[in-house]
């Protein structure tokens, strides 16, 4: 069944989300799915990492999502979901399989876990099959209760883009490029997202594979022309990247993402940097501003407003991260 069909099953119109992060990627991690998601309750990071939404995306979205479950009933112990597998209506010609997700609390070792699977399984109205089912049904344990739902994984198809023609070393990586377009723009409908020192166009690919409407510009001619190959080797246009100032850029968008440029040998003088956050306030009134150096009071002098902030570390190098509106 394709990913974001209507919610056949789902009866509660709830979801759960399970997930995972490095320890350095949790501050972002945690942002990405409280601007993403909109938790119905709280984050659960201590044991199985799950997050329940009344937000239907498809997984794959985030870097950190491992999968989507459709919540179809909810109960005290197994037993009490039974009755809500006996009531899923298959098609004649699908196939389907049951599993117990290994997060969540207290999840249940291997032989408990394929007797419980076997239990819900007796029950659902089709034809089994575990390899390749074109159904699959989750059970998690969250807290005191049981969930049983229809679950979908996440599509990792865009991890090809850390193969790009053209990159280098001190750019946005994609996990973290990924993230920010979701944290800049949590919702994909009509909108669109400017890049306005794009470098190679990282953040571009990864919000056009999301379906964001997304332009890069870049100062630098080589970063300008790296991007302009990397585009089309995901089948994207070229055109999307021009070369120029962002302080010379005339249009307006729904939101921006602005990696601040640095140089390990200089620092970007203050009038620029000041500069830089004034013109992105004229181009958009919703922005993620990314910077090596701490240009809080620049951000708050151009007018922005602070609405987040998080950090994100590699060994001693770290990145700060405001969410601005």
């Amino acid at each position: 069944m394709p990913d974001e069909t209507l919610d056949t099953y789902s009866i509660s119109a709830k979801y759960l989300y399970t997930f995972a992060c490095h320890e350095n990627e949790r501050e972002l991690c945690l942002l990405e799915l409280k601007t993403l998601l909109e938790p119905t309750s709280e984050i659960r990071m201590d044991t199985g990492a799950y997050v329940r939404s009344e937000r239907r995306i498809p997984p794959g979205r985030s870097p950190f999502i491992h999968g989507r479950l459709d919540v179809i009933g909810e109960g005290d112990t197994v037993t009490d979901l039974l009755p809500f597998a006996q009531e899923i209506l298959l098609l004649p010609e699908e196939t389907f399989k049951v599993v117990c997700l290994k997060e969540g609390d207290h999840a249940p070792d291997y032989a408990l876990s394929r007797q419980l699977e076997k239990e819900v399984g007796m029950c659902i109205k089709g034809k089994a099959q575990m390899k390749e089912p074109q159904v699959t049904f989750g059970l998690i344990r969250t807290g005191e209760k049981w969930i049983l739902g229809q679950w979908t994984e996440a599509d990792r198809s865009w991890q090809i883009h850390r193969q790009k023609p053209q990159n280098y070393s001190t750019g946005l990586g994609i996990t973290l490029a990924r993230a920010l377009v979701n944290i800049a723009v949590p919702d994909v409908g009509n909108h669109r997202l400017l890049d306005p020192c794009c470098g190679m166009g990282t953040v571009v690919i990864e919000a056009l594979s999301m379906g964001i409407e997304a332009k890069g510009n870049d100062l630098n001619p080589l970063a300008v022309r790296g991007a302009r190959i990397n585009l089309p080797h995901y089948g994207y246009e070229s055109d999307r990247i021009t070369l120029g100032d962002m302080n010379d850029l005339k249009e307006l968008y729904d939101a921006a993402i602005l990696d601040m440029p640095y140089n390990l040998c200089s620092v970007l003088p203050d009038a620029e940097q000041r500069a830089m956050l004034e013109s992105l306030r004229r181009l958009t009134k919703r922005a993620v501003i990314v910077s090596t150096a701490w240009v809080e009071e620049h951000l708050l002098e151009a007018g922005w407003a602070v609405k987040e902030y998080r950090t994100v570390h590699k060994g001693t190098f770290i990145r700060h991260i405001w969410l601005c509106v």
